[in-house]
């Protein structure tokens, strides 16, 4: 048995190294942001392997609890009826678990296997998940909740998440990457890299994520609150009231951390879901796009985005700005901005906002002479979308 013990110790020696991993990132982002994050992966994967180095990243105590091995009476409390229960009333005693992490002031509660808990102790996990209540007891704010869930499909007995109970959580979708676990049976993981807080972008980080959600909801109201019609999607992300406000925090957060746009693109899909995500994140990208009346004021120093859609949307603007504003120096600007497009990108970018600016010209403004230039960008483009369509219908 000695010798056993001797190999089992040889084969845990491991060691980490920092590595660039996506949803291990939003994970760290999130729990430092202080919300709940669920897991959804196949068995097996590493869920739990990750929610360990994340505890011994952050040097949190992790206490595991399997949600679906319980009642609700282990998350709402269990009375204990005291010397005069009309007087006193009756006191919902927490379990043990939870009396260690008040005690310890600070930790990371993993409940796993959520998938494969039943209704009614879902329905208690609502006040440990939202308001971090078990029984009379309430966990410091030192102490983080993350959770685990298999897909019904793979999942034990599994069971679809109550609308409310997944409306409380970030919705990470976990998967492996070949290399990392290829590379970690070999005796190297990658690290947690915790996430670093500017100080100095404290402000500035909120005030922008502030404004990214409500212009957002201020011109589609009909994001506010959807719940999804299906019950495999109520058991997802969807966008309500309170996921649009921990939307607002992870903003702040990744852009206080300086985090990627792929960080933020799974925190905010697994917030509010992938439509309204991708809508606010196209929202997030409009708003560091150049202001038109500034393109207009001196076109000859304007740069314009390189992608496509953002090159759209600003000539899309300048064109709205002459519009609503028409002058004659406004107009002639507004063709020196097409021509820099066209000459700095995809000619098909200008047909329609050229098409519109032409068609805003007053009797006695001059033509200038970019506009020869532009026509004939237009004139080809509609050729090419003419002749796709013959080609589509005698396919």
């Amino acid at each position: 048995m000695d010798t056993a013990d001797a190999l089992l110790a040889l084969l845990r020696e491991t060691t980490t190294e920092p590595r660039a991993d996506t949803r291990l990132e939003a994970l760290t982002l999130a729990v430092s942001a202080d919300l709940p994050v669920l897991l959804w992966g196949e068995p097996g994967i590493g869920k739990t392997s990750a929610l360990t180095q994340l505890a011994d990243a952050l040097e949190l105590p992790l206490t595991t609890v399997i949600a679906s091995v319980h009642e609700p009476s282990d998350f709402s409390g269990l009375p204990v009826v005291g010397d005069d229960p009309a007087v006193q009333g009756v006191p919902m005693a927490p379990p043990d678990w939870a009396v260690r992490l008040v005690r310890a002031g600070r930790g990371l509660l993993f409940l796993d296997e959520l998938s494969t808990a039943p209704p009614a102790v879902q329905a208690a996990l609502l006040r440990v998940v939202l308001e971090r209540r078990i029984g009379a007891l309430k966990l410091p704010p030192g102490v983080r909740v993350v959770a685990a869930a298999n897909p019904r499909s793979s999942a034990a007995d599994g069971w679809e998440l109550s609308p409310p109970l997944a409306n409380r959580f970030v919705h990470v979708q976990w998967t492996y990457d070949h290399d990392v676990v290829v590379r970690g049976l070999g005796g190297t993981w990658p690290r947690a890299a915790l996430p670093r807080l500017d100080p100095a972008r404290l402000t500035d980080a909120v005030a922008f994520a502030r404004r990214a959600v409500c212009e957002l909801l201020a011109a589609r109201p009909r994001l506010v609150h959807q719940l999804p019609r299906s019950e495999a999607g109520r058991g997802g992300p969807w966008p309500s009231p309170r996921s649009w406000e921990m939307a607002l925090r992870l903003i702040a957060f990744a852009t206080a951390a300086g985090a990627s746009r792929e960080v933020l693109s799974v925190l905010v899909r697994g917030t509010v879901g992938d439509g309204p995500g991708l809508e606010l994140l196209a929202s997030l990208d409009r708003m560091d796009l150049p202001d038109p009346e500034a393109l207009l004021a001196d076109p000859a120093a304007a740069v314009l985005p390189e992608r496509g859609d953002l090159r759209q949307a600003v000539l899309d603007g300048v064109v709205e700005a002459v519009r609503e504003r028409p002058e004659r120096s406004r107009w002639d600007a507004a063709w020196s901005l097409l021509v820099l497009a066209l000459d700095t990108g995809a000619p098909d970018l200008v047909v329609v906002p050229a098409s519109t600016l032409a068609s805003l010209r007053r009797d006695d403004w001059e033509v200038p002479a970019a506009i020869e230039r532009l026509a004939g960008a237009v004139s080809v483009s509609r050729r090419a979308d003419r002749a796709a369509v013959a080609v589509g219908a005698r396919g």
